[in-house]
């Protein structure tokens, strides 16, 4: 089973489901802990090289990012090569994967 079912099932069994729209409210705050994490540990910026990030919460982020995928009837994997597609027309274009759609 991969990790998108793997959530959708614990999603579907624990009765955790939930709009698209509150998915996604849901991922922007976990990203926002991870944000949260780096920029204390790395004081804000003036120790760039401190900075680090609890896997508990990187995982929280995954999670959220995979529900919120199926809530939408995305799969991520796809959508995963999708992205990378474009990142790989983007360097063969211009030699930076920045971006610039």
């Amino acid at each position: 089973m991969d990790a998108q079912a793997r959530v959708a099932a614990f999603v579907d069994e624990h009765d955790m489901d939930a709009d698209p729209a509150y998915r996604v409210l849901d991922l922007a705050a976990e990203v926002g802990e991870i944000a949260a994490d780096a920029a204390k540990s790395g004081e804000y910026g003036a120790a760039p090289e401190e900075v680090a990030v609890s896997e508990d919460e990187l995982g929280d982020a995954v999670f959220a990012l995979l529900a919120t995928a199926d809530a939408l009837d995305i799969d991520a994997e796809e959508a995963l090569e999708t992205s990378l597609a474009k990142y790989e027309r983007r360097l063969e274009e211009s030699e930076s994967a920045g971006s610039g759609e």
